[in-house]
């Protein structure tokens, strides 16, 4: 008797538990394959949503967001293209409320918008598809920063780092985007892929890329209870200067030493390279003129500095051009004829024309995208260190 109380007592919490455990669990709803490329590169998006009354689909590839239709089972889904090969942003715009695409797993990291992605494949393998050949690795990193915080970096090391203890690397310091953090290079940017296939065909020398977080106010305030405070008002602004001062002095002071002790790298200026991508890009400019003793490479994708601001701080940038060429290998400017900042890093490139200053410029299509990133980033990467 006493047993077949046990046994009725076990029983009874094994299906409580499975009660508890089933409304503890979301509805799963039908099986959505969101987006669904096509082998004619067409793409499928589909988003679940039964009550809404309207969905669209906003991609980075449309010109304006594109209205999706309802099934019987609430979802929605739109057939778009063919679209160019290439990785693209995308989200969804429900009942006027921008949302990821809960079927896909792949997303873009940043402080403000929340997009996934899509990876529209080649005929051919693009630079950034991943190919059969030697992989370096990727590190997340924490190191002592300002005000008593903790930084972040993803750092890439290249194939064979493990194998040779005794083989030193140069350093390619990456810098993201505003509102972007210090994953946006590797997950967006693939920053990885990309140097892998350069190294594997010989294009690219082997290097270390250290990718960090550009926002160092955000992170100060996260980090102690604070507000999140919202971008500066104008990339030219006081605040805007100052801010990118903050990274300057975090990278030199906290960021360097740091990689420095923790890899195998060669410490001297013609193996250290710094670049970036819009405020990334400022910051790039604002710290190498700065610290012309620490880089020999220099890379500014859809970026600048005015010639006000170049008159009032970087003086010696131009009033000694000759001295400036002999320090920089490569003094590198991209922009797309499309991007918002195309007619101030125009104005730049002109400035440093007419003060004599060398620079190689690389004018594309397009416009303030990481699609035109990954192109900067890849020619950039096969001048390096070389």
């Amino acid at each position: 008797m006493q047993k077949k109380t046990v046994d009725w007592l076990l029983l009874l919490l094994v299906m409580l538990c499975i009660s508890n455990y089933a409304i503890g669990q979301p509805p799963r709803g039908p099986l959505v394959i969101s987006p669904q490329i096509h082998p004619d590169k067409k793409v499928t998006f589909r988003y679940q949503a039964l009550s809404a009354k309207e969905v669209k689909l906003s991609a980075q590839f449309e010109k304006a967001p594109v209205a999706m239709t309802k099934d019987t089972a609430g979802i929605w889904s739109v057939t778009v293209g063919p679209v160019k090969p290439d990785i693209y942003p995308y989200n969804f715009v429900v009942d006027g409320i921008s949302v990821m695409d809960p079927a896909n797993v792949a997303f873009f990291p940043n402080e403000r918008f929340k997009a996934s992605l899509v990876d529209i494949p080649g005929d051919t393998p693009l630079i950034h598809t991943m190919r059969d050949v030697p992989h370096g690795s990727v590190n997340y990193e924490y190191y002592p920063s300002v005000s008593g915080t903790t930084g972040s970096l993803v750092v890439y090391t290249p194939p064979d780092y493990d194998k040779d203890a005794s083989k030193k690397y140069p350093v390619f310091y990456l810098i993201s985007g505003t509102t972007d953090t210090e994953e946006t290079w590797f997950k967006v940017g693939r920053t990885n892929v990309v140097l892998d296939n350069l190294i594997a065909e010989g294009k690219a020398k082997p290097m270390i890329v250290v990718m960090p977080y550009g926002n160092i106010e955000a992170r100060i305030a996260a980090q102690k209870g604070g507000t999140k405070p919202a971008d500066p008002a104008g990339r030219e602004s006081e605040e805007a200067v100052t801010r990118a001062k903050t990274f300057e002095a975090d990278l030199m002071q906290n960021v360097l030493p740091y990689i420095e002790k923790s890899y195998r790298t060669i410490n001297n200026k013609d193996n250290r390279a710094i670049g970036g991508f819009s405020r990334g890009g400022g910051q790039t400019l604002r710290t190498a003129f700065s610290n012309m003793d620490k880089f020999s490479w220099v890379c500014c994708y859809s970026a600048y500095l005015s010639p006000k601001e170049m008159e009032s701080s970087y003086k010696p940038i131009y009033e000694n051009a000759s001295r400036t060429n002999q320090q920089l290998k490569l003094f590198w400017i991209s922009v797309g004829t499309d991007d918002f900042l195309y007619k101030s890093t125009v104005e730049f490139m002109d400035f440093l024309k007419a003060k004599n200053v060398n620079y190689k410029s690389l004018v594309t299509d397009g416009g303030h995208t990481w699609m035109n990133t990954k192109v900067y980033l890849t020619q950039t990467a096969q001048l390096l260190f070389k």
